[in-house]
This record gives structure tokens, sequence and C-alpha cells, in this order.
């Protein structure tokens, strides 16, 4: 048995490096983080040619109809490049919720615009407490004859302020439900919010009798499979931030010098890098196999994706803790690229679940 990538798997991880070297250089990621809005219209426009964009979309849809694993590739060359903008949030977790969903009008009203690079999606799940528990979750559904109507506040929703259309997570029945609006509605405020990684931007989201349509296909369940999901998701982008983290260390270990000999030659910084390493091969394997999991209805799929998520979570903040001491007293300093992925760390370890959320989650699933 072969439990390594296929060969197809290997190329799309390979050309998308490949160009992401090429149209996504530190440079220009610093340059869309100077911009308003943070998105860069340009790159998404060659992201959307070749496909990436429909990657999960099934083919009925327009899109190439892969699964997570692939798309876990995909992820990973962009937190190794630090992409900006909103490709996990839109093509992969907007796009997986209408995927996993059983409404087939919602689905082709918008996956086929999404898949063509022609809309933007995202999903709106915390609000005041930062937490993805259901207790925490109080935006309420409300069902009458006009059909479905939201009240409620999100925060930390990503690019809200230029998505199409927003997946949010609301109060039925005290069950969690997922609902998607129209960011054209009546009703619906969005007001951009100050972030501490800027290749990446969020905003609050305030639903006062907003119009919405519900994502039927399994109540509660739609919603833990959605957090499956971006665990996921988020998991792959940390394996490739942690790998060009300890690049980028080892890289600056081997020409920086110091009493006459690179710094890289000293034992503590061996073991530092050495450590990095160590973290990361074994959490490549979790990685995969939760992908795996998701895309053939494992049983232990949830119980996968939360350990891959808490695991490298935890492994991407430390790992880039250890390449900035690696860099010495220029590592401190904001404007080395460095913090691109320190900062890009922060996010993630707090996105949809904290890795302590992940492990009791995971406790939880083991019946611990």
């Amino acid at each position: 048995m072969d439990f390594g990538l296929s060969e197809e798997q290997q190329q799309l991880k390979e050309s998308a490096r490949a160009f992401l070297s090429g149209e996504c250089p530190t440079t220009f990621v610093r340059k869309v983080m100077a911009t308003e809005d943070g998105y860069p219209r340009e790159l998404y426009d060659h992201i959307a040619k070749l496909g990436w964009t429909g990657l999960i979309v099934p083919e009925k849809f327009g899109g190439a109809g892969l699964g997570m694993l692939d798309m876990a590739m995909l992820l990973e060359e962009g937190g190794y490049a630090a992409m900006p903008g909103p490709f996990l949030f839109s093509s992969v977790l907007a796009a997986g919720a209408l995927k996993l969903s059983s409404s087939e009008k919602i689905k082709a009203k918008w996956l086929t615009p999404l898949a063509e690079g022609n809309a933007i999606g995202t999903v709106a799940a915390v609000e005041s407490a930062g937490s993805i528990d259901a207790r925490d979750i109080n935006a309420i559904a409300k069902k009458g004859d006009g059909g479905w109507h939201l009240d409620g506040t999100k925060m930390l929703v990503p690019y809200a302020q230029v998505a199409d259309f927003i997946v949010v997570a609301a109060k039925r029945d005290s069950d969690i439900r997922l609902f998607v609006v129209d960011t054209k509605s009546p009703g619906l405020t969005i007001r951009s919010l100050k972030n501490l990684d800027l290749t990446r931007r969020v905003a609050s989201v305030e639903l006062k009798n907003v119009p919405a349509e519900r994502l039927h296909g399994g109540g509660p369940e739609l919603f833990a499979r959605l957090i499956d999901v971006a665990a996921v998701a988020v998991a792959a982008d940390s394996l490739g931030g942690t790998e060009r983290a300890l690049e980028m260390a080892v890289d600056y270990s081997k020409v920086r010098e110091q009493f006459g000999k690179p710094i890289g030659s000293f034992q503590a910084l061996k073991h530092a890098a050495a450590e990095i390493v160590a973290d990361v091969e074994p959490a490549r394997a979790m990685l995969w196999y939760a992908a795996y999991a998701i895309d053939t209805g494992a049983a232990d799929a949830s119980r996968t994706a939360a350990m891959a998520k808490a695991r490298l979570c935890d492994i991407y903040s430390r790992g880039t803790d250890r390449a900035v001491l690696m860099h010495g007293g220029i590592g401190f300093t904001w404007e080395h690229d460095m913090h691109l992925w320190f900062k890009r760390a922060r996010f993630n370890e707090s996105y949809f679940g904290s890795p302590s959320f992940h492990r009791e989650r995971v406790a939880t699933l083991g019946a611990y």
C-alpha cells in the first residue's frame, strides 16, 4: 500500500510552488498588505484560470471535483508563500459548506460563479466570545411567512468587505444551523476590523432581520463537518508556513557569522532547527490522513481533523518563535519578512478553534 501522494497530487503541489514563487514573492505580499482591502484581484484572476477556485467544487457546478487532500496541497503552498487574500475562506470553507449541504438551488446559485472566480464567499462563525463552541454562538435564526431571517453580530469574519455571500452559523431551537446571506441584503452592516496579520483581513458583520437561505443536510452535523474542513485547511496552511520559517532560519544561519564562523555551526541553533523538523515530519502524515479521512467519510474524520488543527497550529507558533530567535536581533524587527509567518501563525492558532478547543474535541469524540 502506498501512503504517499499520487503523481497528480505531487504535480499539483510542485506547480503551485512554482507559480507562487514567481507571482507571490514577499515583496508582492507586502504590497498587498499596504492596500485597503488586502485583496489582490489580479493574482486571483490567475488562480481562477488555474482552476484553484473550483478545485473542490463538484464538476456539475463547473469545478474540478477534487477532494480535501488535493486542496491541502494547495493550502500548504499558500502557507509557504504567505499568500494573501480570501482563498482559504472562499474556495475552501464557503465552498466546502455549500458542497456538504443538500441545498441544490443554493449550490447552483453560488458554486458556479465561485468556481469561475466571479464570486467570493466567506464564513461567519465566531462572536464576541471568539469561540466556535455552540454555547458561545448567539445569533438567532427566525422563520416566518417571508422565509428565514437572522439577527446577531459576527466578529472576525474574513474578507466580509469583499465577499458576495456569507455562510452564517446561527441558532435555531438551541442547535447551530448554517445559512447563506447575500452581502447586498438589507439589514446587513459590515465594518472592517484591525488585525495583527495583514495578509488576512477581518470584519464585524451585524445582522438585523437579514433575509437568509438555510443550508440543508444534517442540521447541527453540517456545522460539525464544516469545523472538520476548516481544521484541516488551517492545519495545511500552518504546515506550509512552518516549512518556510524553518527554511528561512536555516538559510540565515548559514551566512550569518559570529566569532568567525557561521552561527549554524553552533549546537544551540542546530538543536532549534532539529526540533522544528522533529515536530513537522510526523505532523505532515497526520494532516494527509485527516484530509484523506474527510474525503472518504472515515469514522475518525472529525477526530483526526481536530488532532491535525491542534498539533499543527502549536507547531507553527512554536516554530516561528524559534525561527525568529535563530535570526537574532534582526528577527525582532517588524520589517523582517520572518514576521509575515510569525503573525500568520497567531491568526491560525485562534481561527476556527484554538488548539485547546480541538484537544477537548478530540477527547469528547474519543469518549474520554
